[in-house]
């Protein structure tokens, strides 16, 4: 297992991460226990959550996959083998009971010092644990059109200061209740913001960016991300390496077969839109005739990308995860580079 370096925090994480947002819903305990006993087994010693998930997000299962991680590291052990990585939720009304009625502000979950505090102390109760190895922001305080849009769309700039943030987020650093900090599903302009704020204030810096990333979706690329995080060491964490399973073919023709979470969630409108049915057609062909398997393929590409630290792979079962894990051991060759650039260029990020 090949470990890359987190930013320049000196913390080395594998170059694949177990996701995990299934846990406590649709992956019940003793398969989560099975999927990170594998993971690790295999060399993984990153895992991902989210004081959100389970998810799809609702309230009766808000908390639970940190809760399966946490009884799974008070029954195994351990715990400094793990590099263990959670988030805050960001501003949102439509979620508002990840926090008690009396934590909100103006009725909204915010970034705030206060929430944030609260948020740290739950995740760490939930999870069984003193410590976070890395605390991402999981989508930013200030209104952003950040998840599965084509167009931009500008806001009234009413957000919470990026050097208050960190300077909460840094509080938690001295206490020694978190060692690394992260974004996900920012923006370059967002990015840089921290960073600025960073260098010219001595606060902690942004070690990391978890944004969706994959064949079908490479504006991560470009769009200018790749760029920031390859100059100021802010690596990708990719999630939905395989668009939440579409890039395996299994929804070709409008199937949506027995126990996936096309079929039990109805949520894939994000990889539904104009050309993704083509371009999926023409990422799976490509894959058998290079003599791979369509999550081979998929997984691969993300795994060779220079920005990327950790490809997040998430799995509803045990014989999911050990098909993602094979993945990895195949040789990525020039014809397959050649090859999806080419498909690429011909219907470029048609699901955002």
């Amino acid at each position: 297992m090949q470990l890359r370096e987190l930013g320049r925090t000196g913390v080395k994480v594998s170059s694949i991460c177990l996701g995990t947002m299934t846990f406590g819903d649709q992956t019940p305990e003793s398969d989560a226990f099975a999927q990170m006993d594998l993971a690790l087994a295999r060399g993984v010693n990153f895992f991902d959550t989210a004081e959100m998930y389970s998810s799809p997000p609702k309230a009766e299962t808000q908390g639970n996959t940190e809760r399966v991680i946490g009884a799974w590291l008070k029954a195994r052990g351990g715990r400094d083998k793990i590099v263990l990585a959670s988030k805050v939720a960001g501003r949102t009304r439509d979620m508002k009971w990840i926090r008690p009625e009396e934590r909100l502000e103006d009725g909204q979950v915010r970034v705030s010092r206060a929430q944030i505090d609260y948020a740290v102390e739950q995740s760490l109760k939930r999870l069984q644990t003193d410590y976070l190895d890395l605390y991402q922001v999981h989508w930013p305080d200030r209104l952003y059109r950040g998840f599965g849009f084509q167009m931009y769309k500008d806001y009234p700039q009413d957000f919470i200061a990026f050097g208050d943030i960190l300077e909460a987020l840094g509080r938690h650093i001295d206490k020694g209740n978190i060692r690394a900090i992260g974004v996900s599903n920012e923006s370059p302009w967002g990015v840089m913001r921290y960073l600025a704020e960073s260098d010219a204030r001595g606060l902690p810096r942004m070690a990391s960016i978890q944004n969706a990333y994959h064949l079908l979706n490479r504006r991560f690329e470009t769009g200018g991300l790749a760029e920031v995080a390859l100059r100021e060491q802010v690596g990708l964490l990719a999630y939905s390496p395989l668009a939440q399973g579409v890039l395996t073919g299994k929804y070709l023709g409008g199937a949506k077969p027995e126990g996936s979470r096309g079929k039990l969630y109805n949520r894939l409108q994000r990889y539904e839109g104009p050309g993704a049915e083509e371009m999926t057609v023409a990422y799976v062909k490509a894959a058998r005739e290079f003599g791979v398997t369509p999550v081979q393929l998929a997984l691969k590409f993300v795994d060779t990308r220079p920005w990327v630290t950790s490809t997040i792979i998430g799995a509803s079962t045990v014989r999911q995860l050990e098909e993602d894990l094979a993945a990895f051991d195949v040789t990525w060759t020039d014809d397959m580079e050649t090859r999806v650039n080419a498909l690429h260029a011909s219907h470029p990020d048609p699901c955002p």
